[in-house]
């Protein structure tokens, strides 16, 4: 079993910047594709970035490409999602999660997620 509890989330006006954490309870971190995903109200979870064990591969939404910049520290077991230019539709709860194993593509396939932590952006 892998914990992952999420923090960062909160109140940002348009244009502004927060950076989320994803810290993951296992030591074997480095073994785990990592994902960031978001759900709005009313709507499904769709998936906003995710990342290679070794961070040797990225993969991001159109939405926030260019924008968002995933990483992560190996180290510390810990997964980051750093979003710029923040607009009112990124507006969300933003969960991270795990499968161990090769990034799964654009897809949720993931086996362990996080609680979740809400972002609101402000027009």
């Amino acid at each position: 079993q892998v914990q992952l509890v999420e923090s960062g989330g909160g109140l940002v006006q348009a244009g502004g910047s927060l950076r989320l954490s994803c810290a993951a309870s296992t030591r074997t971190f480095s073994y785990y594709a990592m994902g960031w995903f978001r759900q709005a109200p009313g709507k499904e979870r769709d998936f906003v970035a995710a990342i290679s064990g070794r961070a040797s591969n990225t993969y991001y939404s159109d939405s926030v490409k260019g924008r968002f910049t995933i990483s992560r520290d190996n180290a510390k077991n810990t997964l980051y999602l750093q979003a710029n230019n923040l607009k009112p539709e990124d507006t969300a709860v933003y969960y991270c999660a795990a499968v161990r194993g090769v990034v799964p593509g654009y897809s949720n396939a993931y086996d362990y997620w996080g609680q979740g932590t809400q972002v609101t952006v402000s027009s």
